[in-house]
C-alpha cells in the first residue's frame, strides 16, 4: 500500500503548529497504525530529519498511551480498537490519512502528537482510590459480591485512561473517564464507605478543567473499551445523593443486596 500522511508537527506546546505531509510507501496491510509510523520515521531518521513524536508503551490496547486522532476520529475507523490495535488493512492504497494529537483544551500539546493527559491524574488523585485502612488483606471469600456487581464493576474498571472520550467530545468532557473510574470502586462493597466523598472530590476536580456533558454520546462512540455513557447517568445520581447527605455523613448500606435487585435496577 501507498498512502499520503497529513501529520501535525508542532515542537513544543508554546509555538504554532502546523500539518505536515509525508509519503508512507510499500505498506503492509498487516502492520499495525503505529509500525506504520515507525516505517516512516526510519525513513524520516536516514534523510537526518527529526522523526514523529508519538506515544506508546504496550502496543496491546492495554495502556492507554498511543492515542491520537486519525482522520477526525479517536484511535481511527474502527470501534472498540486503540490505535496500537488499529491495522492498515483497514485502509484502501492511495488514502489520504489526517493524523493529529488529542484536541481539547485539558491536554495541551507536548510535541507532534504527545499531549499531557495530567488532568485525567488529578481526577484520580482526587479519589479514585479507597482509603480506608482495612489491614492485612482479608481472604477472598470473606466479602461476598454478587456476580452481576462483580461484572458491573470490572466493565468499569476496563478505562484505560486514554482520553478519546475528551477528544472526541465537542465539549471537551470527561464524563465518561470520570464516571467509570467512580463507579469501578462505587459499586463493590470495600468502595460503599467512600463512595459520596468519592464522587463529589472526582467531579469537582473534573469541573475545573473539562466541559460539561450534554450527551452527544461520541465518548462512548470511540471508546477502544466500549464502555457504556450509562456509568455517566450513575455518577450523576451519586453527586446528586451527596449533595443532600453531606460527605461521609452516613454510611449507606451496599448499592445492591442481591443480584436479583442489581438486575431489576440496571433495566
Amino acid at each position: 500500500m501507498n498512502l499520503t500522511l497529513h501529520v501535525w508537527r508542532q515542537k513544543a506546546r508554546n509555538t504554532t503548529g502546523q500539518f505536515v505531509t509525508y509519503k508512507a510507501t510499500d505498506v503492509s496491510p498487516d502492520a499495525s497504525f503505529l509500525e506504520m509510523l515507525d516505517v516512516v520515521n526510519e525513513t524520516l531518521i536516514e534523510k537526518g530529519e527529526e522523526p514523529i513524536l508519538f506515544e506508546h508503551d504496550c502496543r496491546e490496547g492495554i495502556c492507554g498511551s498511543c492515542g491520537m486522532m486519525i482522520n477526525g476520529v479517536a484511535h481511527g475507523p474502527i470501534g472498540g480498537t486503540a490505535t496500537c490495535q488499529l491495522h492498515m488493512r483497514h485502509f484502501k492504497d492511495g488514502d489520504n490519512i489526517r493524523i493529529e494529537p488529542w484536541r481539547a483544551r485539558a491536554f495541551p500539546v507536548i510535541k507532534d502528537l504527545v499531549v499531557d493527559r495530567g488532568s485525567l491524574d488529578r481526577i484520580i488523585q482526587a479519589g479514585g482510590y479507597i482509603s480506608v485502612n482495612t489491614g492485612n488483606a482479608p481472604e477472598a471469600n470473606m466479602i461476598l459480591v454478587p456476580k452481576a456487581v462483580q461484572e458491573l464493576s470490572m466493565d468499569a474498571a476496563a478505562c484505560i485512561q486514554c482520553g478519546a472520550c475528551v477528544a472526541q467530545c465537542p465539549n471537551g468532557a470527561a464524563q465518561l473517564f470520570t464516571s467509570a473510574k467512580v463507579a469501578h470502586l462505587g459499586v463493590l462493597p470495600q468502595g460503599q464507605p467512600e463512595r459520596y466523598e468519592r464522587v463529589v472530590k472526582m467531579v469537582e476536580v473534573m469541573e475545573e478543567m473539562f466541559g460539561s456533558c450534554t450527551n452527544y454520546g461520541e465518548c462512548e462512540a470511540v471508546c477502544p473499551k466500549e464502555i457504556s455513557i450509562d456509568f455517566i447517568a450513575r455518577m450523576n445520581r451519586d453527586y446528586l445523593v451527596a449533595q443532600f447527605r453531606g460527605p461521609r455523613s452516613t454510611i449507606l448500606p451496599p448499592l445492591f443486596n442481591t443480584e436479583e435487585e442489581l438486575v431489576t435496577n440496571e433495566t
